[in-house]
């Protein structure tokens, strides 16, 4: 029986899938799982999606340390997810960390059809354990025109799903460097019409640097029941209570001297350990969708949702004590018919997301609230209509034409100013409606093989820290991002099934775009540069360098929790030729200079080792190029290579008790890099030093029945 995991690309997860068992008569046939690719709403096979899509499930995710999403993310081509600090993600797609110095932007994310980036621009992937995500799938670019706004891609998240007719219970434990301490349980239940999981996890760490600590909890409830043949309702529901330190960024002497210290103290100016820099928030989440298909050819899918933050923010400065509430709904309405004597799937909906927040923003007098400096008040209303059709040409191509309309309002209202404007002020801010259109064409060329081609168009408002950041000021001239993109790609399985690859080049070509630097204060501020022209090249290869043969000639198969005994190699490689094209900053001029926080190289490669018996093992070796880390290309990161193994011995005991003991090495080389740099810093306070060489170990523990 095939495990429920979806094909990854870059094809890593076929590294590890388990292959069909095999009769004498197809053995030397290995027919494996096809990905569904879920992103544009009509669940067709990866071969045939016109657009740079990658896909990461369970398997991949649990070949790496679980405490961070960012080694299993940054397997994929063209994509980079950076920790500035323990849980403090920015995740970039094609070069879109040009405008986010923390957080997530320019980026769509959805939770379990949920939209997960709030109203306001941001999307705080730190909530989310790694141990509760089924599968991440990342559209690359403004190609996710069923999204709505957004030049950077969209990314899908889902919750890992029980097997039908299986129930299981599940613990694990994890220690490791810095003072690394990991629990998790979990309990599920599937069966035909129903599915409900549950899993806690608790997360410590004292940290590599200093005033990096972390404590992390997160529960996530999941469950999905259908009534009857036409109808589905899932619920999902997350809180997570999250609390970490943050030592912040040190100049090039400071990181050569000490790369483990935190922002120290310089004359007056106090460092964040002065100031206990940090961030803590409780976060819930409740969304509820319903699928309903009315006959063979009409279906529609609605999603509600709601959710609430508390955040506390101590920084060099300010202290932020924040409060929102988010809600919102999606809907998309599908049909299928015939033009032409051909399938033709079309599809429409749309999306509106409400948020309310109270941010206020107090003196840190060493980590205590002094003066009230601002109170504001936040309303932001998001929404976008989309529609898309999918037709199914002779020759086996298939046309995609798809488009959204959307559109962005603020409404800032500071309640009181203890420095400036004791009456208080009120700020709007709408953006025009603007249509993002999207046309693809694919040909399957092979059995196995599909090559595509799409035009795409992109626009991406500034999110609310942009249009207000930290310092209080209101930015009133800022404008949104405008990009068209051009893509060719390529991908299939060649030599029966024995090689999978995929392949593809872009030119993207961004207007109005975001830039930012840090002030004085530490403070991040945000303007539109002009425009940059983004162009590269993603692969992803992977394939069997052995496999063991069984007595009767066919190939081995194994169990769908383990691994596949054998030997497969994979690779993930992108070019990124990164320039602004006309962009001017007072009396210098910038154009032709390479896009800021962007590596022209990044090259991820390993091995996925197993054998019968449950023992595997599975280094990684990852390279970044140097980076520039301001426009005036004068300051560099170094670039880096970096090992790491997993090994372990993972074994079903008497059928009923799932065992997997493990232990990990990182960074094993010892080497000193950056990641996560500032941009453009004031006081050439560039650095976020990465861990050192590190251990962690550990065992997961289930029975099933």
């Amino acid at each position: 029986m095939l495990p429920r995991s979806c094909q990854l690309l870059p094809l890593l997860l076929l590294l590890q899938l388990p292959l069909r068992a095999q009769t004498p008569d197809t053995a030397r046939t290995v027919r494996l799982p096809e990905a569904t690719v879920v992103g544009y709403g009509q669940n067709l096979p990866l071969r045939r999606t016109a657009a740079g899509v990658s896909v990461l499930d369970a398997i991949v995710i649990d070949r790496f340390n679980q405490t961070s999403l960012t080694q299993a993310v940054n397997t994929l081509p063209g994509v980079r997810l950076e920790e500035r600090a323990t849980a403090s993600y920015r995740l970039s797609v094609r070069g879109s960390t040009l405008r986010s110095p923390f957080g997530v932007r320019n980026v769509k994310l959805y939770y379990n059809d949920i939209p997960f980036t709030e109203a306001s621009g941001s999307s705080p992937l730190n909530l989310l354990d790694p141990a509760s995500i089924g599968q991440i799938e990342v559209i690359k670019g403004p190609a996710g025109s069923v999204y709505g706004a957004g030049t950077g891609g969209a990314v899908l998240l889902s919750t890992r799903r029980p097997t039908p007719g299986e129930a299981r219970v599940q613990a694990g434990f994890t220690a490791g460097s810095f003072g690394l301490r990991r629990y998790t349980v979990a309990a599920e239940t599937g069966s035909a019409t129903a599915i409900l999981r549950a899993q806690y996890t608790r997360q410590t760490l004292d940290g590599y640097r200093q005033n990096s600590a972390l404590r992390r909890d997160v529960l996530t409830v999941d469950g999905e029941f259908a009534p009857s043949a036409q109808r589905t309702v899932a619920v999902h529901a997350l809180y997570a209570d999250l609390d970490y330190q943050i030592p912040g960024s040190l100049t090039r002497a400071q990181f050569e001297q000490n790369p483990r210290q935190a922002r120290p103290t310089v004359g007056t100016q106090p460092g964040t350990v002065a100031q206990q820099a940090g961030y803590a928030s409780r976060s819930a989440l409740l969304g509820v969708t319903h699928e309903y298909q009315f006959t063979s050819r009409w279906s529609n899918k609605t999603t509600l949702y709601a959710s609430g933050t508390t955040i506390k923010t101590p920084f060099l400065v300010d202290i932020e004590r924040n409060t929102a509430l988010g809600w919102g709904a999606r809907s998309v309405v599908s049909y299928r018919t015939a033009l032409a004597g051909h399938l033709l799937r079309l599809s429409a909906g749309g999306e509106l997301q409400n948020s309310f927040e109270n941010a206020r923003n107090y003196q840190n007098r060493r980590g205590t609230p002094g003066p009230l400096r601002y109170d504001d008040e936040i309303m932001t209303s998001a929404g976008f209509g989309f529609a898309q059709a999918d037709w199914e040409l002779p020759a086996d191509f298939l046309l995609t034409v798809g488009a959204s309309l959307n559109g962005l309002r603020y409404r800032i209202v500071r309640v009181s100013d203890a420095a400036a404007r004791p009456d208080g002020f009120a700020l709007r801010r709408g953006f025009r409606p603007v249509v993002s259109p999207r046309v693809a064409l694919l040909k399957e060329i092979a059995p196995q093989v599909s090559a595509y081609a799409s035009v795409s168009s992109g626009f991406s408002p500034p999110s609310e820290e942009e249009i207000r950041p930290s310092d209080g000021s209101i930015n009133r001239d800022l404008e949104a991002e405008r990009g068209t993109s051009y893509e060719l790609g390529t991908r299939g399985t060649l030599f029966n099934n024995r090689l999978t690859f995929d392949v593809a080049a872009f030119d993207f070509r961004l207007r109005q775009t975001i830039v930012t630097r840090t002030t004085a204060a530490g403070v991040n501020v945000f303007f539109n540069s002009g425009s940059t022209r983004q162009r590269g090249v993603e692969a992803a290869l992977s394939g069997w360098l052995w496999r063991p043969v069984t007595a009767a000639g066919g190939i081995s198969s194994a169990s769908p929790t383990s691994l596949s005994p054998g030997l497969r190699a994979w690779a993930s490689y992108a070019y990124n030729h990164f320039r602004f094209r006309d962009y001017q900053q007072r009396d210098q001029d910038f154009s032709g200079n390479r896009l800021t926080g962007t590596a022209p190289h990044t090259l991820t490669a390993g091995l996925d080792f197993s054998e019968q018996f449950g023992f595997y093992l599975q280094p990684t070796l990852s390279h970044q190029a140097q980076i520039p880390l301001n426009d005036a290309n004068t300051v560099y990161a170094a670039g880096y290579w970096t090992l790491a193994a997993r090994a372990g011995w993972r074994r079903v005991l008497g059928g009923k008790l799932e065992t997997d003991i493990f232990a990990g090495l990182e960074n094993a080389t010892d080497r000193r890099y950056s990641l996560g740099n500032d941009l453009n810093a004031f006081g050439q306070r560039y650095f976020q030093p990465a861990p050192g060489r590190n251990w962690y170990s550990g065992v997961q523990l289930g029975w099933r029945w």
